[in-house]
């Protein structure tokens, strides 16, 4: 059996996805540093990215590449210029959802409220909501009404805790059915997830499904949220390294196949 077809044979889409991130600015793919994420600030230190996949200037490229090796059904899109209220990447997210038929595009574009989400309709685009964006939860409440199900739920996390409005942590019951649990801190450093957040977050999720993203190294930090309980793990600087390729992909199948 090729390493192809075990993957689509234990439907890894189906039951935990590898999500790969794209960061565009200013028309390029670029790449968080250490310790640097869109949502935390320091713009000014993302540079175009270097990676075997292609040129920063051919983010459908690199895209392919990162779905060839995590087999995601989703294609996670943080655009920079859009959160940073200085433009946006719309013509090239245009492209990539032309080039990546079949490829669900969640994207996060600083979206705050209803009006914001317009031009980004056309793409049948899932809509990522930062909780740093949103203002207040009325603003939340007219999203997730408008919506539904094409929103999911971004808890942003730094040193201090949650960016946004607490009661959006504190209730569970204002989560659509995706969220993220995200820790800016964490991104671009490869030191791991937020194991212990993710197990209080699943004891109170009530079904939800709940991704990881900040920190994912390899292998054993997707067996780790995996095994917890987690619906799948947002990842770039691990791909882009190749410390996370097919074949660690392809290992995490085997093991959960030989436990089934």
């Amino acid at each position: 059996m090729t390493l192809q077809s075990e993957l689509t044979t234990a439907t890894l889409a189906q039951d935990f996805a590898v999500i790969p991130v794209l960061d565009l600015k200013d028309g390029l793919v670029v790449h968080a540093r250490a310790g640097k994420h869109a949502h935390a600030g320091k713009r000014a230190e993302y540079r175009p990215i270097a990676t075997p996949f292609g040129p920063p200037h051919d983010g459908a490229a690199i895209a392919r590449a990162l779905l060839g090796i995590t087999f995601s059904p989703a294609l996670y899109i943080a655009d920079l210029d859009a959160i940073l209220g200085r433009g946006r990447n719309l013509d090239m997210c245009r492209h990539l959802g032309q080039a990546l038929p079949g490829t669900e595009l969640w994207i996060d574009a600083g979206f705050a409220q209803v009006g914001d989400c317009a031009a980004w309709l056309p793409l049948g685009a899932t809509l990522v909501v930062g909780s740093e964006t949103i203002a207040d939860l009325a603003a939340w409440e007219d999203l997730r009404a408008a919506f539904g199900q094409n929103v999911v739920l971004s808890l942003d996390f730094d040193e201090q805790g949650l960016r946004g409005p607490e009661r959006l942590l504190a209730d569970p019951a204002l989560w659509p059915k995706r969220v993220i649990l995200m820790s800016l801190g964490r991104v671009g450093t490869e030191t791991g997830p937020d194991v212990a957040r993710l197990e209080e977050t699943l004891q109170r999720a009530d079904g939800r499904e709940v991704y990881v993203a900040g920190g994912v190294a390899g292998l054993d930090d997707l067996a780790a949220v995996e095994k917890r309980g987690a619906r799948g793990a947002l990842a770039a600087t691990a791909l882009h390294s190749g410390a996370l390729g097919q074949k660690e992909i392809a290992a995490l199948v085997r093991e959960r196949r030989s436990q089934v």
